[in-house]
């Protein structure tokens, strides 16, 4: 028997006797410690039963002196000081089914949390847990395949490393819960873009905002869309290029942008005895570009090109050329990379048509690895590209042949000075139409004018145009007035298809006598503009359109041209425009004559066009004839004084103008001008008082004259003039002809030029 047992038995067997020598709560109090003391002493339930009746029976306990039977008493100790046992081992049973409840409860979590991993994992897409900060907390398998971040690199904190940072700002994963779709960069380098789907928790315990998505690789699709969309902004960018300089302007550009390239050069061989002409696309300027078809050794442009798109001249080095040669030649639709064979390209080369003589050149900014993908966004925008070279091509030749037509049919002319002449088809890309204009010299020094406007637009209206033209100037050749003109050309249109209801007005003027006969067949009526005031309508002399009806006499009007006027004859195409009364628009032009008055007639004609066009174009043909009438005489008397030529030469300047004297033909007659009046002004006056210098301008037909004279002294040239004394050389240079007369009194310069006529083509504009 140990110590501490043997102990224990003692203290019990004093506390049952004092209980049974007096029964009260105390004493049972006592009996509980014990009760607690054999619990934390190890003491067993039976060791205690067994001393307790071992007490009672053989120690003598029992007896008591009085005889009373203490039996009760003994028990009710024992059951006291065993509670504190029975309330440990009620606990102990208690939290051993707790235990068991807890340990069954975690075994079913585990088996949850299990079944959940394994289905996590079995999904296809990438699945992610993501905290209230952003980081990644889980991850599947498949998340890891899709962005080669896998679970054991987890957690993965903001900024998150498949982020592309020069991406546009996509949210990042776990930010918000949305759909939508980003790119990424793979572990491995490669780009790709996932469609992400995220939703947003609570956490039950601690009220913490997670997100839980899924992702998916959408590269295939988003790639089959950009390349749907790029071949559509290219094929929408050149569909209204009508040139191959627009189109590869235009569509260098556009397919630079779409790939991705830093540069696009195309090389166009029109011949074979001269270089390409390179059309070229870039993003930043450079002094070379380097590519290398099959070895190391760079292949440049011997010099930077045109930033921004153009054309140009230059000649590629042997290597550039030979590649580019070589791509020209293979068969439509096909394309390299360069370096041939080489992991990642530098560029593509690829021909372009099916003429075989162009070639293009795409360099990327950095070398990089074309994917299937690739090949088939840059064949699709190749061929559009081709597709529209060869339509602007074919544009070009149609072009060519509608102008050849136009030039037959209209001829170049030779207009007679201040005149200035337009034309303007509403078909800009065939520039043809059915209106025209003639101005013919007649042999009696009038001038003939005819502008006439045939129904329809384009090469049946031009066909009609060519024959009534002919017509007419066969016509005025004959010495046919206005009004005869048109009778005869009434039988001619009606027997030509399509020329009923052709509108003209033939008009013949007289610089000398200042007079304009006209009549006109239902054409719009000519503008007279006086200098300084708005033009008016000259009405008179109408009737009705060629062809139409059979009327007894075309009808004439004559009326007067002052000195400096301006005359427009022109088609309704000018005046006609949707949704605008035509009576606002004659207004428009009667002030804008009135306004530029003293201005070349090359210029009223900018002028008319700048302010009548609608903001859409024309939508009709347009022909236009101005004449400006010669001015009166320009006379001017000023002093002798050096302070005066400056007034002298504005007053000239504007006076030619006036006169429609082309601009190198004024500087010069202004420059012989004031030399003619510095010598009046040096040398004239020098002995006696200060005298005045005249200087008279006069226009006629096809002179004009121009005169300098002063009441001083004649003082002849000396033998060595020295540095000075070219005035008059030079005054000889710059007019056709140069009379000084001497004999006094004073001295009379005259200078005069002849006004040339200027050759036009009549199917430019002009």
């Amino acid at each position: 028997m140990s110590a501490v047992l043997a102990a224990f038995r003692e203290d019990y067997a004093a506390a049952l006797r004092l209980h049974l020598r007096a029964p009260n709560q105390t004493t049972l109090s006592e009996g509980f410690e014990l009760g607690r003391r054999a619990l934390v002493e190890g003491v067993s339930i039976l060791d205690l039963t067994e001393h307790h009746y071992r007490l009672l029976e053989h120690d003598g306990i029992m007896p008591v002196p009085d005889g009373t039977d203490r039996t009760e008493a003994a028990l009710e100790f024992l059951l006291q000081t065993m509670a504190a046992l029975d309330v440990a081992t009620r606990g102990f049973l208690d939290g051993t089914r707790r235990y068991e409840q807890q340990r069954s409860r975690a075994d079913d979590l585990a088996g949850r949390d299990a079944f959940r991993t394994a289905l996590v994992e079995s999904l296809q897409d990438g699945f992610f847990v993501v905290d209230s900060q952003g980081t990644l907390i889980e991850v599947n398998s498949a998340f890891g395949a899709l962005t080669g971040y896998g679970p054991d690199g987890i957690p993965y904190a903001l900024p998150h490393p498949w982020t592309v940072p020069e991406a546009p700002r996509y949210p990042d994963l776990g930010t918000d819960a949305a759909r939508f779709v980003m790119p990424i960069r793979h572990r491995d380098g490669r780009r790709l873009w996932l469609a992400v789907s995220t939703s947003s928790l609570v956490k039950p315990e601690n009220g913490e905002r997670i997100f839980v998505g899924t992702l998916r690789d959408v590269t295939a699709e988003h790639d089959a869309q950009a390349r749907d969309q790029a071949v559509s902004r290219l094929a929408t960018a050149v569909a209204a290029a009508t040139s191959v300089v627009e189109v590869l302007t235009i569509g260098l550009e556009e397919l630079r942008r779409a790939i991705g390239a830093e540069a696009a050069v195309v090389s166009v061989w029109p011949n074979r005895h001269t270089g390409p002409e390179l059309y070229v696309s870039e993003d930043n300027p450079y002094t070379g570009a380097g590519i290398a078809p099959h070895d190391t050794q760079p292949i440049h442009l011997p010099e930077r090109l045109l930033h921004g798109g153009g054309e140009s001249r230059q000649v590629l080095d042997a290597r550039a050329r030979a590649l580019l040669d070589r791509a020209r030649l293979q068969p439509g639709r096909t394309m390299f990379a360069i370096p041939e064979g080489a992991t990642s390209s530098e560029g593509i080369v690829a021909p372009l048509g099916e003429s075989g003589d162009s070639a293009l050149w795409l360099r990327f900014a950095a070398p990089r690895v074309i994917t299937p993908g690739d090949w088939a966004l840059f064949s699709l925008l190749v061929g559009h590209l081709s597709l529209a070279v060869q339509r602007a091509r074919n544009f070009d030749q149609a072009r060519s042949t509608s102008l050849t037509l136009q030039r037959a049919m209209l001829g170049p002319i030779e207009l007679p000075p201040r005149f200035s002449v337009h034309y303007e088809p509403a078909l800009p890309p065939l520039e043809i139409g059915g209106d025209w204009y003639d101005v013919v010299r007649l042999e009696d020094g009038t001038i003939g004018v005819v502008v006439g406007d045939c129904v329809g637009r384009g090469l049946s209206a031009a066909v009609v145009m060519g024959q009534l033209r002919s017509a007419a100037r066969a016509l005025l050749l004959r010495g046919a007035g206005p009004a005869q003109l048109l009778a005869e050309l009434d039988t001619v249109a009606a027997r030509i298809p399509g020329a009923m209801c052709t509108t003209v007005c033939a008009a013949i003027l007289d610089p000398v006598r200042g007079l304009v006969r006209y009549s006109n067949a239902g054409h719009m009526p000519p503008v007279l503009a006086e200098p300084g005031k708005p033009g008016r309508l000259l009405e008179g002399g109408r009737a009705v359109p060629l062809a139409t009806f059979d009327i007894p006499r075309r009808p004439e009007a004559t009326t007067s041209m002052a000195p400096g006027s301006t005359l427009v004859l022109f088609t309704d195409g000018l005046v006609e425009q949707r949704n605008v009364d035509i009576a606002d628009r004659f207004v428009e032009l009667a002030d804008e004559l009135g306004r530029v008055a003293g201005q070349l007639p090359r210029e009223v004609v900018d002028s008319v066009l700048s302010r009548l066009r609608p903001t859409g174009g024309y939508d009709d043909d347009v022909a236009m004839v101005v004449y400006r009438q010669p001015p009166k005489t320009l006379r001017l008397d000023v002093p002798a004084a050096a302070g005066e030529l400056s007034g002298l030469r504005r007053a000239l300047r504007a006076w030619l103008s006036a006169a429609a004297v082309p601009h190198d033909t004024a500087v010069d007659l202004v420059a012989a001008a004031n030399e003619a009046c510095s010598n009046s002004i040096e040398h004239a006056y020098l002995d006696g008082e200060p005298g005045r210098v005249r200087l008279t301008a006069d226009c006629g037909v096809d002179t004009l004259t121009i005169e300098v004279s002063d009441t001083g002294a004649w003082r002849p040239l000396p033998a060595d003039p020295g540095h000075r004394g070219r005035g008059i050389a030079m005054m000889r240079a710059l007019t056709d002809h140069l009379d000084i007369d001497s004999s006094g009194p004073g001295t009379r310069v005259r200078m005069s030029v002849r006004l040339l006529a200027v050759s036009f083509s009549a199917a430019g504009r002009m």
